[in-house]
């Protein structure tokens, strides 16, 4: 008996914890969209670090990685955890800018920011909607991951989507009271605990199988095709890994949750901190959910298309005890709410200030644009539980649409911090451009040979960074 009440009793401490700190945040709060969405810009080295990493590191850490391990093997190591690690470049390289003019003009949405360097509200509104229209779909994978975990964790007992349901519900909750400042003293907790969680979870799955060698050894009989550089079914071509490793750097800045953080920081010194550290711990956490998924095959050597998934909350079942088992799962919750409550804020602020104050209501107050605000951040969490309903194809399938769609805004945010006589039209065709080529890829109206062996992203960016720099200059 007490054994089966051992998971619900790690999540509801985990829980409860989360909701203590929201109330933290939630004190502290001055009721201003400053301070609601940006927690007063006075966010220090160490918190924006753990903000970084725990808004980054989603779903697709835990459950994504390892389905990918699953079916690719070890090749999507390298691929993933050394092309994330050049985010830090770009976090620094558009942060500082951002941060600048954030601080100087009072800035608070990436789409404020565009409207500042590059005056127009056509451009400003197409911004706007492909960073919500790209957004949404990665925030689903949030409660599709959470809701998967806690019905492993209780053998079916809560279902999936009930599991999602109330998972979702929790994170509405320190949302909505306390902002920013909730969000970012919850990430702090849920970065230790994923990051640690994590590396207990390979080393104890590892130990139950004979040891990492062991394991890895034991793998290589079964299907040594896991082990080599192309991955399973030759999966990586060179034009492929370019691809994938050029599409990090693009994209993750682009997403409003991590563009939003970049105007946080007390002073350029914080970005610089983060930026720094990023690689590193990307290169120590991604080696971990890949090698789980890959060690699946030795019990579970039959898992297709999204099924392959949910091989780490079965590798945990598997190999560890439902202590050990509840407390790394925990740390995978983690990742998922990190990610989810800073997609509602950032998506719920953009709509707030660049939609309802600007057409809907010009007259509204301070006190009624965080309300809105915090109205919009439970409209889009019923909406990323709905589609999260029936989860549409695997968790690094949908990732990587999203990731596309947002990089096609990489050139014009380049333009608009770095550029000169850079016409805003040109953006915006870049942009209908970009977005244009993304659907006919996806629905295969634009042959996929067009790509010459790359992912979509590579010439898609290529043209759209042609369009504004060449053609259309002022």
């Amino acid at each position: 008996m007490i054994k089966n009440l051992i998971p619900y009793l790690f999540i509801s401490a985990y829980l409860l914890l989360t909701l203590v700190i929201g109330i933290i945040g939630y004190r502290s709060q001055k009721n201003t969209p400053e301070d609601y969405f940006l927690a007063e810009r006075k966010i220090g080295s160490i918190v924006l670090f753990f903000t970084l990493i725990a808004t980054n590191f989603s779903a697709f850490a835990f459950l994504g990685l390892s389905g990918a391990g699953y079916r690719i093997g070890i090749s999507y190591y390298p691929m993933i955890g050394f092309g994330t690690a050049l985010v830090g470049i770009t976090f620094y390289f558009i942060g500082y800018k951002v941060w600048l003019l954030g601080k100087e003009k009072g800035l608070i949405t990436p789409s404020e920011l565009i409207a500042n360097c590059l005056p127009s509200q056509p451009l400003k509104l197409i911004f706007l909607a492909v960073m919500v229209i790209f957004t949404i779909p990665y925030l689903t994978l949030q409660p599709i991951g959470g809701g998967y975990m806690i019905e492993n964790l209780t053998n079916g007992q809560i279902p999936y989507f009930w599991g999602a349901a109330f998972l979702t519900f929790i994170i509405v909750l320190y949302v909505f009271i306390g902002g920013m400042k909730s969000v970012a003293l919850t990430d702090v907790l849920q970065g230790v605990l994923m990051l640690i969680l994590m590396i207990v979870a390979v080393v104890t799955i590892s130990q139950s199988l004979g040891g990492l060698t062991e394991a890895n050894q034991t793998v290589h009989k079964l299907k040594p095709e896991l082990f080599s550089r192309s991955g399973t079914n030759d999966f990586f071509t060179p034009h492929k890994w370019f691809s994938y490793m050029l599409l990090w750097g693009l994209s993750v800045p682009m997403f409003p949750q991590m563009f939003m953080r970049f105007y946080t920081p007390k002073n350029p010194n914080s970005l610089k901190l983060s930026a720094s550290l990023y690689p590193l711990i990307t290169c120590i956490m991604f080696i971990c959910p890949v090698l789980i998924g890959m060690w699946g095959h030795i019990n579970f050597p039959d898992l297709v298309g999204k099924e392959a998934d949910k091989i780490f909350p079965m590798m945990l079942a598997e190999y560890t005890s439902t202590t050990m088992a509840s407390l790394v799962m925990v740390g995978a919750l983690a990742a998922f709410m990190s990610t989810l409550d800073s997609q509602l804020l950032a998506l719920s602020s953009m709509i707030t200030r660049d939609i309802y104050i600007v057409y809907i209501r010009p007259q509204a107050t301070l006190t009624e644009q965080t309300f809105v605000g915090k109205i919009l951040i439970v409209i889009l969490a019923i909406i990323g539980l709905i589609l999260a309903a029936n989860p549409p194809a695997t968790i690094a399938a949908i990732a990587t649409q999203a990731f596309t769609g947002l990089a096609v805004l990489f050139p014009t945010v380049i333009a608009a911090l770095y550029g000169k006589n850079i016409s805003p039209l040109s953006c915006i065709i870049s942009i209908i451009f970009g977005e244009i080529a993304v659907i006919g890829f996806q629905v295969n109206i634009i042959p996929k040979s067009w790509a010459l062996g790359f992912l979509p992203v590579v010439p898609i960016v290529l043209i759209c960074s042609l369009i504004i720099v060449v053609f259309l200059r002022k």
